[in-house]
Formats: C-alpha cells, structure tokens, sequence
C-alpha cells in the first residue's frame, strides 16, 4: 500500500482532486489518500513528515505561503521524503507572465466561488419550496413569500435566490386556512404580497386568454376581490407579518422593498406590536440589494 499525504492550508480540495486525477492512472496500484487540510504552522509541516517517513509515503502539497513551502521541501529532505509541489511552478510561471508577485492568501479561490456556490443552494431552495411544497421545512428559509396567485412570488422567490437568500412561498387560496408551521416562523421573515383587485383581474385574463378561457372564473373581478379580501383577512390576524405592495412594480423594486423590510425588521426589538411594512405610494427605500450580507457572516 503506497500512502500519499495531500496537504493544504485551506480545504485541501485542489490537492485532493489532482491526487485523486493523478492516481486513476494507476488503478492497479494499491494507494490511498490522507487528505491534511487546514495546515497552519512548521509544526503541523513536521508532524505530517514524521508520519510519511514512518509509512515511506509521499507528500504532494499546494501551499501558497513561500515559507510553508520551503519548510516542507527543507523537512522531507531532512527524512528522505518525496514531497511535490502543486502549486509552486505554476505561480512562479504566472508570476513572471504576469508581471506580479501572487498574494499568498490561502483559500482564495474558495471564497472567490462562495458567492456562486450560494447562489447553486438558494436557488434549488427556492425551486423546493415554490407554491407551498415541503413545507416541513419552511423554518430553514430566511424570506417566506405569502400572497394569492399571480402576485409574483415564484419570480421574485427565483430572482431573491439569485440574490444569495433562501426564499419560500406559500400560496393563499380562498377559505382555505393557512399552514400552521407559518405561525412557528419568526414573524420578520414572512412578507404578505398585497395588490388591488383591478390589476390582478387584469393580469389573470392574461393567463386565462392564454388557458384558452379554461381557467374558469379565476380571472373574474368578482372571485379576485373575494380572494384579496380572504388575504387581507389573513394578514390583520397576524400583524406582525410585513406588507409589500406589487402593483405596477418591476421584480426588482419589489425585491429592493423586501429586502429593506427585512434588515428594518431585524433592528427591531422581539415583541414589538408591528413589523415594517411598504405603503403602495411608497417608493424604493434607497436601500441596494447587494448579495445577501449571510455570505460573509
């Protein structure tokens, strides 16, 4: 059995890979892998030495600290153990193309592909939980969207998880009564989507032209005004829930509003009577919406 020690000071994950790419050609060979990520000091350096010397085993490494690098280099020699490095050529050929010293900050790459690999959870989180499903586990999301159909809630669901937030959305169907779990959920993440029944009758005929007129009297102003009024009979019962209007606004105003209802709503004291909410002759709060600040916390 031939023992390769992978060494990284951060996640260990580029060094893991090229391992593991390295040794396909050579799948009749008996090897395993000991991955060592997060090395920090000479002394986490000289205690993987002692144990590839111990096992004859072989040190392939990707530090990006100058010193690390030599100091492993200096310790394998010292105990007749191989140790390659990963990384140092190819910075040194990068460094002289480019003109430029490299930063030697560990883990950089990581954290340059945090923000895509949150956007990859929070959007299939936002597919999951669209119009009601899995419900069950409503408390892992940060914004949970409430409102009747055709208020915008699966695309601003989909463009906020875009954002980096974890977005649901429960649908408000008339007379039928609310999911208890939204109840359990802290009361600042539950924004209610209001509209006037004019414009969602307006907006619905759309869909129902579309249906071919199948959609029955879902497009009706009667039965829209009946649905808005349910809604708006939801949200007085439980006034700590926010209030964001969609009438006549772009995906991304709404989402700016929310988003500003949100971290006015976190500064607010537990307890408090009523949570923040958008008057529809309001406007933009002014406030951006960067990607989600959870990223750096």
């Amino acid at each position: 059995m031939y023992h390769i020690f992978a060494c990284s000071e951060s996640t260990g994950h580029t060094v893991d890979l090229a391992s593991k790419v390295a040794l396909a050609q050579f799948s009749d060979v008996q090897s395993e892998i000991h991955l060592r990520p997060g090395v920090g000091s000479f002394e986490d350096i000289d205690e993987i030495v002692n144990q590839a010397e111990q096992c004859k085993g072989l040190i392939i490494h990707s530090f990006v600290k100058h010193e690390f690098s030599e100091h492993v280099f200096y310790q394998g020699r010292n105990h007749n153990v191989e140790v390659i490095n990963l990384l140092g050529p190819i910075l040194n050929r990068f460094s002289h193309f480019l003109g430029a010293m490299p930063a030697e900050e560990p883990g950089m790459f990581s954290k340059l592909n945090q923000g895509y690999f949150r956007r990859i959870e929070t959007t299939e989180f936002a597919i999951k939980h669209d119009d009601g499903a899995n419900l069950d586990e409503l408390g892992d999301a940060e914004l949970v969207l409430l409102g009747v159909s055709r208020t915008f809630k699966t695309p601003l669901s989909i463009y906020l998880a875009f954002r980096g937030w974890m977005v649901a959305n429960v649908p408000i169907v008339l007379d039928m009564p609310l999911p208890e779990i939204l109840h359990k959920i802290p009361p600042e993440r539950i924004i209610c989507l209001k509209t006037n029944a004019t414009s969602l009758s307006r907006l619905r005929n759309v869909r129902n032209e579309h249906l071919h007129g199948k959609a029955g009297n879902y497009a009706s102003y009667d039965y829209v005004k009946r649905e808005i009024n349910y809604a708006n009979f939801l949200f007085s019962q439980n006034q700590q829930w926010s209030v964001a209007w969609v009438t006549a606004r772009p995906i991304e105003e709404i989402a700016r509003n929310i988003i500003s209802i949100y971290r006015k709503n976190e500064k607010l004291k537990p307890g408090s009577p009523k949570m923040m909410s958008i008057d529809p002759v309001d406007h933009d709060s002014g406030l951006e919406l960067d990607d989600h600040n959870d990223l750096t916390k």
